[in-house]
């Protein structure tokens, strides 16, 4: 049997309003768009990686318990790309030694709790 057998991770989750989700995540975040279904939109975070975004009507709880984490080498530039497209963030990037991570978290249009961060060890990038 194949070590890998599977081709790739989709994370769903449910939004509120798929274009205000579209101009964090395609336009601050710079996430390809690789499917638009209508309803749900799916880009690309890494290879073999993608989120999905699900049109909803009902309102979305959004949950600190899930964290969204982009892995990326240049922390500061995506900080700032946020910054400049009006999402809240906690503050700018910073060290956590206790993770050995250099990162800092954001809110999405729905309250979903996002982390960019780069790891200050090795790390499996696939």
């Amino acid at each position: 049997m194949d070590e890998h057998p599977y081709a790739a991770a989709i994370t769903f989750i449910p939004v509120t309003d798929l274009q205000a989700s579209a101009r964090c995540y395609a336009d601050a975040l710079g996430l390809p768009l690789v499917l638009d279904q209508g309803g749900i939109h799916i880009y690309r975070v890494a290879r073999g990686g993608y989120l999905g975004l699900c049109q909803r009507t009902e309102p979305v709880i959004a949950d600190d318990r899930l964290i969204l984490t982009i892995v990326s080498s240049d922390v500061d530039t995506i900080y700032k790309r946020l910054v400049a497209a009006g999402i809240a963030t906690d503050g700018p990037p910073h060290e956590n030694p206790r993770y050995r991570i250099y990162h800092f978290f954001a809110r999405d249009p729905d309250g979903y709790r996002l982390e960019v961060q780069r790891f200050l060890h090795p790390f499996d990038e696939g």
